[in-house]
């Protein structure tokens, strides 16, 4: 698999950082997670085949994670590239993203659900949620405390590697748990000591995190300004002896 970051960053203007989207390439398919309103060109530009794309993943509905959807969806009904695709679209997701792209969609008769090629939404409203986006990897999900709606998501392949992608989320033993022994664990840091709000995490809490699940490789992601200034791996490595990787948009890890 390759999982490739396209947006580390949060809702803040970043020069550097997009808002959140990440693409997994796997055998069998492709996946983008969370969907910003930069993903669509920054999957342009970083040569991504996105009118090819298999399934989208959903974690919650604030507008860095999902503000980018019903733009892709008018791109894809639009494009040339995608006027012969007849593949369906599969879309995973937080209780709520079809109200929502409905009322987009009917606020200026976009016809987003008029595609060229079937569109499916499937909605998961805690944990527990099982499902398949393509052949050769199984999905569950988890409910994290950020909003009433928010979900980590749990990703094995064929081959029994395993990436958890936690979105946005406050401390929870039990998200330590979901992500037991991963692949590869990508997991919110949105600030590096003082927090102004208990739904995020800063470095101590997520590192105490990462000690309980001890993934293989550990991603630190959601990025507010203040870690322009910090070196995020080294302040990492005296919590814990893993291996620690600080997102950067661009950034390409395959395992």
């Amino acid at each position: 698999m390759q999982f490739i970051v396209l947006g580390s960053g949060t809702s803040v203007p970043h020069p550097r950082r997009a808002s959140a989207a990440f693409w997994l390439e796997t055998e069998s398919g492709s996946m983008l997670l969370d969907c910003s309103a930069d993903a669509m060109h920054r999957m342009a530009q970083e040569n991504l085949d996105w009118s090819n794309l298999d399934a989208i993943w959903i974690s919650h509905l604030h507008l860095d994670h999902c503000g980018g959807l019903a733009s892709l969806l008018f791109a894809m009904k639009h494009s040339p590239q995608t006027q012969s695709r007849r593949k369906p679209l599969r879309i995973f997701s937080c209780s709520g993203l079809e109200r929502l792209l409905k009322a987009i969609d009917e606020s200026n008769d976009y016809g987003l659900f008029n595609q060229p090629f079937p569109l499916n939404i499937r909605e998961f409203t805690d944990s527990g949620g099982d499902f398949k986006p393509f052949e050769g990897v199984r999905c569950e999900t988890f409910k994290t405390p950020h909003t009433r709606e928010s979900l980590a998501m749990r990703l094995t392949n064929s081959e029994n590697k395993t990436v958890v992608y936690s979105a946005d989320t406050g401390v929870s033993e039990e998200l330590a748990t979901f992500a037991r022994g991963a692949d590869l664990f990508v997991l919110e840091c949105s600030f590096y000591e003082d927090k102004p709000v208990q739904t995020h995490l800063n470095l101590a809490e997520a590192m105490r995190i990462a000690q309980m699940a001890e993934p293989r490789k550990l991603m630190l992601t959601h990025l507010y300004p203040e870690w322009d200034t910090i070196d995020l791996p080294g302040k990492a490595r005296g919590l814990w002896p893993g291996e620690t990787i600080a997102a950067h948009d661009g950034l390409r890890i395959a395992f």
